[in-house]
């Protein structure tokens, strides 16, 4: 985790990082409740000003916007602190306009809920029912800003399991309860930044993470969720911390060589300078971003892909996209459907 903190001081720019580690973990945490969006469709469509999104990009746009609230919420003084009413705003954004929009957004249930099966007769787990909510919801805030002797670290794992265990909405639980893990490690000084998701981890070991929670609601095997969390703790830092140092050689060395070609002009260094958090441009978000002429823009693309920077991902005469493709082949690991790596 020291590293990790550490890591983020190190690259550049802390929003470059912090965009695509957010994005990576939007798209998979998405995954995980059987969206098809991958990290290049959602870079696609931030690309793209005219169309619309579809249903599976619209849900990891969802995600986002849910976690950059809560994340503004926590930065200012004044916003709203951790507590189920901050969760209930973000659920109701994670659930608005899609899959889950008729399933009350931003409200606690009202209605027993299950998982797995057709009832609650056959089903694999069932919450507790909704008069007991409340009750259990009050300790969880409370326990969340009470002092204990516990780790932080250790803490934010175990406020996941009871989370995920109330089971509070008809829909979006998981999402929410992983977001969470990540705010809780911001909100007690673990981490600088909002750098570390577990989603993937989450991802990769997909039948051990819901055989752990099962095991503690089943059994009361909370040390052995605890040692599962903390392996995916640090497994997801380590990675972190080596893709934030392959980010800044890349970045380093990419800027290096542009400076460097006979083409390099203003407008391609300005624009180099944005793809980090636009990693996938066209000819009208160019202008957009850099305020500049349509002939301009076009002669600054051409000299990132003269420089070796961008290539052309469409193949198209007319309304053409240009990927960062070698930053974006270091985000996308582990975004692609059926890839656990």
């Amino acid at each position: 985790m020291v590293r990790l903190d550490l890591a983020t001081e190190m690259v550049p720019s802390l929003d470059w990082f912090l965009y695509g580690f957010v994005r990576k973990e939007a798209v998979i945490s998405s995954q995980i409740e059987g969206t098809q969006a991958t990290l290049l469709d959602l870079l696609s469509f931030e690309a793209d000003d005219v169309n619309a999104p579809d249903a599976d990009v619209e849900e990891v746009c969802n995600y986002l916007d849910a976690l950059n609230h809560v994340q503004q919420e926590l930065a200012n003084p004044s916003g709203i602190p951790i507590s189920m009413r901050l969760l209930n705003d973000a659920h109701r954004r994670l659930m608005d306009g899609v899959r889950g929009a008729t399933k009350q957004p931003g409200e606690i249930r009202r209605s027993q809920n299950w998982i797995g099966g057709s009832r609650p007769g056959n089903a694999v787990f069932v919450p507790p029912p909704p008069t007991r909510l409340p009750e259990l919801l009050s300790a969880l805030e409370k326990y969340i800003h009470a002092d204990d002797d516990l780790p932080p670290l250790i803490r934010a794992g175990l406020v996941h399991v009871q989370f995920e265990t109330i089971h509070p909405y008809l829909d979006g639980n998981g999402r929410i309860g992983r977001l969470l893990i990540s705010v809780l490690l911001q909100h007690w000084g673990l981490l600088r930044a909002p750098s570390l998701y577990l989603s993937l981890f989450f991802k990769r070991h997909r039948a051990e993470y819901y055989r752990r929670l099962d095991a503690v609601r089943t059994q009361g095997d909370w040390e052995g969720w605890t040692d599962f969390f903390l392996d995916g703790v640090a497994t997801i830092a380590d990675e972190a911390v080596t893709s934030a140092r392959d980010i800044f050689a890349i970045v380093g060395q990419d800027r290096a060589r542009l400076l460097a070609s006979d083409t390099a002009s203003v407008s391609a260094v300005r624009l180099f300078e944005e793809l980090p958090s636009h990693p996938i441009v066209t000819v009208a978000s160019a202008m957009t971003l850099l305020g500049i002429s349509k002939p301009t823009a076009i002669r600054a693309i051409e000299a990132l892909v003269l420089a070796g920077v961008l290539t052309e991902t469409t193949g198209r005469r007319r309304d053409r996209s240009f990927a960062y493709a070698a930053y974006v082949d270091l985000l996308r690991i582990g975004t692609e459907l059926g890839d656990d790596r």
